[in-house]
């Protein structure tokens, strides 16, 4: 049987990839991905003030196409546009919350902290992404040569600053000086994993705090993220990162939260956060471990199946 054919709208940034790219792979289409460009002054106006009309965005060289999914405010018109005007039945996905009628999509797929309601809305605990458990397992090698086989792993994986939240060195310093006494009280090795969001002061940092007898990645590199996911037996995340405690969700293994103060009020990642504590997922990083269960978490394929039934 043909796949479906499918167009994917983001404005390029790695969260964004990481949500569209995790749910075409999941529906099982064959997709081309396109960075949207607004044009002029319309990457200034809000979506519900923005014509949808062709002249808003840079042309996308795609006309053959069954579904669209798209994530980010600058999708959102593009999306609606590329439906309306094609010839053909086409569906459309957005992620994340349009701030447009909802009727403009066929499914929108949002967290359940962000507090959307509607018919064609399908809540997502977290966020969906790109990982699954058969790459994780498959690049467990990846790091091993590099570590301590004497030792068991704790994984510290850092995001970056935002308008929330401040990655001061004194903020950093607190982190680290925590997940350091853990480490000298269990005996644990650790693995520090960058993001694409980390500044490099934080990783030149880490690497200076933490010295040769812990394995610092100082580059972005998806292999050494699976890998690590895979070899620690504990995870911890930094508290601005969504996308990365959702995804480290998806191993089924004690997920830390590594607190930092907030700059403005960070209810949204409060809610998210106190859902994955219910769902008994994480628990806030202190002076003590533990293991714990939990059902993995695999919302991509989930909701995947959901968007299937409904299309079918």
């Amino acid at each position: 049987m043909t796949k479906l054919k499918g167009l994917l709208l983001t404005e390029g940034m790695h969260g964004m990839i990481s949500q569209v790219e995790g749910l075409a792979n999941a529906l099982d289409i064959d997709f081309t991905h396109h960075k949207v460009e607004l044009n002029s002054f319309w990457k200034l106006i809000p979506p519900k003030f923005t014509p949808v009309s062709n002249f808003t965005f840079n042309s996308i060289d795609s006309k053959d196409f069954d579904i669209i999914i798209s994530c980010g405010r600058k999708s959102v018109i593009p999306s609606i546009c590329l439906k309306k005007n094609s010839e053909k039945k086409v569906y459309n996905i957005h992620i994340q919350d349009p701030k447009v009628d909802l009727k403009n999509f066929d499914f929108i797929v949002a967290p359940d902290h962000d507090g959307l309601t509607g018919e064609n809305v399908i809540l997502s605990k977290g966020s969906i992404h790109y990982l699954t458990n058969k790459e994780i397992i498959n690049n467990r090698e990846y790091l091993l040569e590099r570590l301590n086989k004497d030792k068991e792993y704790l994984a510290l994986i850092i995001g970056g600053p935002n308008k929330y939240y401040d990655y001061s060195e004194q903020n950093i310093k607190k982190i680290f000086d925590k997940v350091k006494n853990i480490l000298e009280k269990n005996n644990l090795q650790a693995i520090i994993i960058p993001s694409m969001r980390t500044p490099k002061q934080s990783i030149d940092l880490s690497e200076n705090y933490f010295g040769q007898d812990h394995l610092v990645i100082k580059d972005i590199d998806k292999k050494a993220y699976l890998s690590c996911l895979s070899l620690a037996k504990y995870i911890t995340v930094t508290c601005d990162s969504i996308s990365m405690i959702s995804e480290a969700a998806l191993t089924g293994k004690p997920i830390y939260i590594a607190e930092m103060p907030a700059k403005i009020n960070d209810y949204r990642f409060r809610r998210f956060r106190n859902l994955f504590a219910k769902l008994n997922i994480v628990k806030n990083l202190d002076e003590k471990l533990e293991i714990w269960n939990y059902e993995i978490l695999d919302e991509t394929n989930r909701i995947s199946k959901e968007i299937k039934k409904k299309i079918s």
